[in-house]
């Protein structure tokens, strides 16, 4: 009868111990839920806080009033949202270089003010002219179906407008280190052959003729420090090209990155073009999107 008891004693510590486990492993499971429901919802939360960044900055581009405009040169606007500090930046689309548009010899001098040699700037250059051109005609310098084949390519120039700012990464000579330098700076979507003076950033800026990168960074800095309602005369060049618009190209890359005060932050990447389809209804739309959230 002792020895019964015992072993029924001992069954019972086990099956508590057992019983403690389980509890303790639903505890963890219940505390783990919790977090990833707050992790959840802190950042959607912030997403939601980028996007009405985005918004924001839509009403502000299209204000009517010059003086209460928004300027998209790249300066920072902040504002508050539901507990979230929202931080800005505006960049019109004209100030970059289009793939499409642009000139060689602008291009090359762009190039080579991100560190391309020259020789290899101007065949860089000369290629994305041949891989966007309708034709077959080698652009001294360039590189047409027979260089792409000789590199044992599978494909040749494209002979078409670039759809993608990354189709850059395809054209002979573009490693993913000078693509991924040169893309901040590239656009699809202005047309121009070469970039406007008061929305372009300083690597862009000092390809300009006369130009160099300390005048073009202490210029950028001059502009974005520049209060439409001082009263002052607008900056400008030494060629007389205006350095400050009141009225932008219409087409935006804007950056909202919103952050809650427990360290949560979300970020959005917009290329939006003023106006929808007359149909719609909408404000803008929306040409990319790129979204990231963080805790």
């Amino acid at each position: 009868m002792s020895r019964q008891s015992g072993i029924a004693l001992l069954i019972v510590m086990w099956l508590l111990a057992l019983l403690a486990i389980v509890l303790g492993a639903f505890t963890v499971l219940a505390r783990s839920e919790r977090m990833q429901a707050r992790h959840l919802f802190e950042g959607t939360k912030a997403h939601y806080a980028a996007e009405a960044g985005i918004h924001r900055a839509v009403m502000a581009l299209a204000v009517p009033d010059p003086l209460q405009r928004w300027i998209p040169d790249g300066r920072a606007y902040q504002f508050q949202f539901e507990g979230a500090e929202v931080e800005i930046e505006i960049h019109d689309e004209s100030g970059k270089i289009d793939l499409n548009a642009v000139d060689p010899a602008f291009f090359s001098r762009f190039l080579q003010g991100m560190g391309v040699d020259m020789v290899e700037a101007d065949e860089l250059a000369a290629a994305v002219a041949d891989w966007r051109d309708t034709d077959d005609l080698l652009t001294p310098g360039g590189a047409e179906d027979d260089d792409y084949e000789a590199l044992g390519l599978s494909y040749g120039a494209k002979d078409a407008p670039f759809d993608l700012i990354s189709e850059l990464q395809q054209v002979r000579g573009v490693s993913y280190d000078l693509y991924s330098r040169l893309a901040p700076h590239l656009t699809l979507y202005s047309g121009l052959s070469q970039p406007n003076a008061a929305f372009a950033p300083a690597a862009v800026l000092g390809a300009l003729p006369g130009m160099d990168p300390n005048q073009a960074a202490f210029t950028v800095d001059t502009r974005r420090q520049y209060d439409p309602n001082s009263g002052l005369p607008p900056l400008t060049l030494t060629d007389g090209t205006p350095l400050v618009v009141a009225a932008g190209s219409g087409t935006y890359n804007v950056r909202s990155r919103a952050r809650l005060n427990n360290g949560a932050w979300a970020e959005l990447d917009a290329v939006v073009r003023l106006g929808g389809a007359p149909s719609s209804g909408l404000a803008f739309t929306a040409l990319r999107w790129q979204d990231g959230t963080q805790l």
